[in-house]
C-alpha cells in the first residue's frame, strides 16, 4: 500500500528533470553586501528556549560527503556534516539524535553571501542530502548569495532512517489490494496495514514518537543557529511547505525570507487531505487526456474499467512479475506529476490495453523506489511514521465504506484508493497522531512568498491560499502560476523564476494575488 506523497519524489526525477531549467537571474533593487548573515562572531537571537549551549553552540565538522548504496556521493563541491538534536525536545538536556546535513557554499563570494538557504523538498521522508545536489542545477542565481543547505529530517535515510519491513515483505504487501472488494480482501488490506506498524515500532523503538513535523520545525531553529543566520531562510516544496508553516507558527520572529511551492493545504484532516489529492490527480488526469483529444469523462471512465480488468486478472510483466490494479494505479499517478511524463503515460496505457503490464510496471517502481536488484528505498517508511505521528485522526473502516461513494464522485481512477487509504495508512498504530490539522499562524512574521499551481496534482491549488489566510494578514503573500505538475519553481515560467528569486536575493515581495501564466 502506497500513498501518494506529497512530494516531487527522487524515484521522479528521470520524468522532472527536463522541467526543472535554471532560474532566471533576478532584477530589482540589491541588497547590503551582508543581508540577513549572522557575523561570525554574534550569536543569533530567539531561538528555542531551554536548549542547553552544548547543541546550540556546536561546530559542525563539515567534510566530504559519503555516498551509499542507494545514493552516490556528490561532487566535490558539496560537504557534508552531522547535527545533534535532543531527540524529545520536552527533555532538551537530554538523550540526543544524529541529523545529517549538506551544503554547498555561496559562489560569490563572503561578501556577497546572505546566507543558509535552507530546503525541504518534501515527503514527508524525502532525503534533503541526496535530492540537493540534483536540485542546484534549478537554483543556480540563488546559489550565487546564499549557501544550499538541505538534510535528512528525524526518521529519513542518513538521520536515524526508519526501515520498517525488508524487500521481500515490501514486495509481497504489493500484492495486497489497497481497494478490498471483499471481506477476505479487506482483512488482507487491514492485517498488512497492522504489521507495517508493529514493524515500525520495533525498528524505531522510542523514535517513533518523535519524528513529527513540530520536532523537525524545531531542529531547523537549531540549524539556523548553528550555521549562524540570524533569520530562517527557507525554500519548501509540497510537505515541505506545511513544515515551514509550522517554523513560521512557532518562530514568527526568526522568519526571513520563506518560499512555500507546492502548497499543502494547512485546514485539511486527514479525509480532507485524501479528498484533495484525489482532486488534484483527476485534475491532472483530465488535462493529460484533454492534451491527448480524449473526452476527461471518457477517458477517465476507460482508465477506471482497465484498472478493474487488472484487478480481476493481473497483467504479465518483465522479470516474470504481474501487475495488480494497485501498482498500476500508481503507475498512472507518477508522470501526473510532471507534464514531460505524459508521453510516457500515453505508451503504458497502451501497453497495458493490449495486455503487457510491463511499463506501468516499471513506473510503478520508480514511484516506489525499487530498482533492478529487487531493492526498495525507505522513504514510504519514513512518509508513514512521521504523518501518522502527526494526524490524529484516524477513520475507522466502517466510517470509509460510508465515504467511499463521495470519493468515487470526485474520482472514478484514484476515489477507491484515495478513500480507503484514509483508514489503512495508520491503522492500529503503535503511537497517537499530534494534531488534526497544523497549526500555521504567525503574527508579525516577515511576509512568506506561498506559490501555487493551478495544475498540480498532490498539492491541488486551493491549498495555496488557504495556507496564506492561515499564516496572517500581512504575511501570507500568494503567487499563482496557470501551469502543470508538482511545483511552480524551476518548472518553465520565467515569471514565476525571476519573482521567487527577487523575493530570495532582493527582499522584493510580490504583490499579493500577482499570476503568472
Amino acid at each position: 500500500m502506497t500513498r501518494f506523497a506529497r512530494w516531487t519524489a527522487a524515484a521522479a526525477a528521470t520524468l522532472l528533470l527536463a522541467g526543472c531549467g535554471g532560474g532566471s537571474p533576478a532584477d530589482g533593487r540589491d541588497e547590503g553586501k551582508n543581508g540577513d548573515k549572522a557575523p561570525a562572531t554574534a550569536q543569533p537571537s530567539g531561538g528555542s528556549p531551554g536548549l542547553p549551549a552544548s547543541l546550540t553552540s556546536q561546530k559542525l565538522d563539515w567534510g566530504r560527503c559519503k555516498g551509499t548504496s542507494d545514493s552516490p556521493a556528490p561532487g566535490s563541491g558539496w560537504q557534508c556534516a552531522t547535527l545533534k538534536a535532543p531527540l524529545d525536545y520536552a527533555k532538551p538536556g537530554g538523550e540526543t539524535i544524529d541529523l545529517a546535513l549538506i551544503r554547498s557554499r555561496a559562489t560569490a563570494g563572503q561578501d556577497k553571501r546572505i546566507g543558509s538557504l535552507l530546503f525541504n523538498f518534501g515527503g514527508p521522508g524525502g532525503s534533503g542530502v541526496s535530492t540537493m545536489p540534483w536540485y542546484e542545477s534549478a537554483v543556480g542565481p540563488l546559489h550565487r548569495r546564499y549557501d544550499l543547505v538541505s538534510w535528512d529530517p528525524r526518521g529519513v535515510a542518513a538521520s536515524e532512517g526508519v526501515r520498517c519491513r525488508g524487500d521481500k515483505a515490501v514486495q509481497a504487501a504489493e500484492s495486497v489490494d489497497a481497494t478490498p472488494d471483499d471481506a477476505a480482501e479487506e482483512a488482507a488490506y487491514f492485517k498488512d496495514a497492522s504489521d507495517f506498524g508493529k514493524g515500525c515500532a520495533k525498528a524505531a523503538g522510542k523514535l517513533l514518537s518523535h519524528v513529527s513535523t513540530t520536532d523537525t520545525a524545531r531542529d531547523m531553529d537549531l540549524m539556523r543557529q548553528v550555521l549562524g543566520d540570524r533569520r530562517m531562510h527557507y525554500f519548501g516544496i509540497s510537505y515541505g511547505t506545511e513544515l515551514g508553516g509550522v517554523y513560521a507558527h512557532l518562530f514568527p520572529k526568526n522568519v526571513g525570507r520563506l518560499v512555500l511551492d507546492a502548497v499543502v493545504d494547512p485546514s485539511a484532516d486527514t479525509v480532507g487531505h485524501a479528498k484533495n489529492q484525489t482532486l488534484g490527480f483527476q485534475r491532472a488526469l483530465d488535462d493529460y487526456l484533454k492534451s491527448t483529444g480524449q473526452d476527461p469523462k471518457q477517458g477517465s471512465r476507460k482508465i477506471a474499467d482497465l484498472l478493474k480488468r487488472i484487478d480481476a486478472k493481473p497483467l504479465p510483466a518483465t522479470g516474470g512479475r504481474e501487475l495488480g490494479e494497485t501498482l498500476a494505479l500508481t503507475g498512472i499517478v507518477l508522470p501526473l506529476y510532471s507534464k514531460e511524463g505524459w508521453p510516457r503515460l500515453t505508451a503504458a496505457l497502451k501497453d497495458a490495453e493490449n495486455g503487457d503490464g510491463s511499463a506501468l510496471l516499471t513506473l510503478a517502481d520508480s514511484y516506489n523506489d525499487r530498482d533492478a536488484s529487487g531493492h526498495y528505498g525507505t522513504t514510504t517508511h519514513s512518509q508513514r511514521v512521521i504523518s501518522c505521528l502527526d494526524d490524529k485522526q484516524r477513520p475507522t473502516p466502517e466510517e470509509t465504506r460510508k465515504r467511499l461513494p463521495e470519493f468515487e464522485r470526485i474520482s472514478p481512477v484514484f476515489g477507491d484508493f484515495m478513500g480507503w487509504d484514509t483508514a489503512g495508512w495508520c491503522h492500529d498504530w503503535p503511537v497517537t497522531g499530534q494534531f488534526d490539522h497544523p497549526e500555521v499562524s504567525a503574527p508579525g512574521a516577515a511576509p512568506v512568498l506561498v506559490v501555487g499551481n493551478t495544475g498540480d496534482p498532490a498539492t491541488p491549488y486551493e491549498g495555496a491560499r488557504r495556507m496564506a489566510d492561515g499564516l496572517g494578514k500581512g504575511v501570507g503573500v500568494v503567487l499563482t502560476w496557470k501551469g502543470e505538475g508538482h511545483g511552480a519553481y524551476g518548472s518553465g515560467s520565467g515569471c514565476v523564476d525571476s519573482t521567487v528569486n527577487s523575493y530570495l536575493l532582493n527582499g522584493a515581495v510580490p504583490k499579493d494575488g500577482k499570476v503568472c501564466s
